[in-house]
């Protein structure tokens, strides 16, 4: 007779031999599906991480490459020429930051006295030997420049290092100027030979400063969502993709400009010098100028006050910098209103999205967190990506010296 753990051990061999029965198989089953489940549900948001990481890197790389190129050229904004008469900042002769594009291409020029939000051209010359004045009044708007060989250009180049295809400007103390391409340089005769989208906006008097310039012009492409650069004389292109608006504010002077010292010079503390009382220049009175009136005998500031002193920057508004007076007068092509001159700050606000349309949550309807941009998605979800909203301020150097 076997034992009783002998029959418990033989049961047990015939259990196994018998496999699972139904009820322990679906047990099994429901098991393992909930298992699984719960792993691919730990799994999928780690998924979804992976393919927004490299979408929000890129969203943020090109914020860095709006805000580094915009800033750099807008602390340049007026620096101007350093080497012989009419030297000085920019803001001392003509608006070096104009709110609409400016160049020599007719599909690039918005024409003077206009104002677009989204818009900015900016001038100022470069570190460069190419500086000199006109030695020789213009007789006519497309004559070539007669000029002066300047003390310390360098010998054995062309007249003062200017070059064939080099971007060059003309300027004087009436608030004129005009952006060129030279054509040819001939060294012996000091002359040079140049064109531009018609004739200069006047026939320059002797002793108006000619440098090599840097022209930018920075505008939005709703059509292609693009923040575009052109150079004010030949090439456009872009600067950033996947761009849904841009918008730059100015801040400016609140004071008028004026006399720094009254019947000693004609220095101002911004904008181009007035002529002494009884003389005339351009098409003002005598005395008068874009910024500077006369009256009851005395040179008083023609632009308005916007502020009490010491109240600290103004926001221009668009009407302030399109109702004039215009500079250098209401005539010349390439006028500007004389409030231009003001800008001491440019606030920059730049609006991108993702550039993978099915991580873009759909545009926000009714008022949103940004007030400027309607529609921004500033929402997020675990698979959407929101669009980046970022805002600087740029104060140029060479429009905040001090006089």
């Amino acid at each position: 007779m076997k034992s009783a753990h002998a029959r418990t051990i033989a049961r047990r061999r015939a259990g196994s031999e018998s496999g699972f029965t139904l009820i322990e198989a679906l047990v099994a089953t429901a098991i393992m599906v909930t298992v699984t489940g719960a792993m691919f549900t730990v799994m999928n948001p780690h998924s979804g991480i992976f393919q927004m990481q490299p979408e929000v890197t890129d969203i943020h790389q090109r914020v860095r490459v709006g805000v580094d190129t915009l800033t750099k050229d807008l602390m340049m904004a007026g620096a101007g020429a350093y080497s012989g008469p009419l030297s000085g900042s920019l803001g001392g002769f003509f608006a070096p930051i104009q709110p609409s594009r400016q160049g020599n291409l007719v599909d690039y020029d918005d024409g003077p006295g206009v104002f677009f939000p989204d818009r900015m051209t900016l001038f100022y010359v470069p570190s460069t030997f190419s500086q000199t004045s006109i030695a020789q009044a213009m007789p006519t708007t497309s004559a070539e420049l007669k000029v002066d060989d300047e003390p310390g250009c360098p010998r054995g180049q062309n007249l003062c290092g200017f070059l064939e295809g080099m971007q060059v400007i003309i300027y004087d103390d009436t608030g004129a100027y005009d952006t060129m391409t030279i054509t040819n340089v001939q060294d012996q005769a000091a002359h040079l030979q140049h064109n531009q989208q018609g004739d200069l906006s006047k026939a320059y008097a002797a002793g108006a400063k000619v440098a090599q310039i840097n022209e930018h012009v920075y505008y939005y492409e709703p059509t292609t969502k693009q923040l575009m650069h052109y150079d004010g004389f030949q090439t456009a292109q872009a600067v950033i993709d996947n761009v849904l608006g841009v918008n730059f504010d100015y801040y400016g002077e609140p004071s008028p400009p004026q006399l720094v010292h009254p019947l000693v010079n004609q220095d101002m503390t911004y904008g181009p010098k007035p002529p002494v009382l009884g003389q005339a220049r351009g098409a003002w009175p005598a005395g008068e100028n874009c910024t500077v009136a006369v009256n009851a005998g005395q040179q008083v500031p023609r632009l308005d006050t916007l502020g009490p002193p010491g109240s600290g920057l103004i926001k221009l508004t668009p009407a302030q910098l399109t109702d004039g007076p215009w500079c250098p007068d209401a005539n010349n092509n390439n006028r500007y209103d004389a409030d231009l001159l003001r800008i001491r700050k440019i606030r920059v606000s730049l609006w991108l999205q993702t550039a993978t349309s099915t991580l873009r949550a759909p545009l926000a309807s009714g008022p949103t967190a940004d007030a400027l941009f309607t529609g921004a998605r500033v929402g997020v979800t675990s698979r959407t990506i929101p669009d980046q909203i970022i805002r600087f301020d740029v104060m140029p150097r060479n429009l905040n010296l001090a006089r």
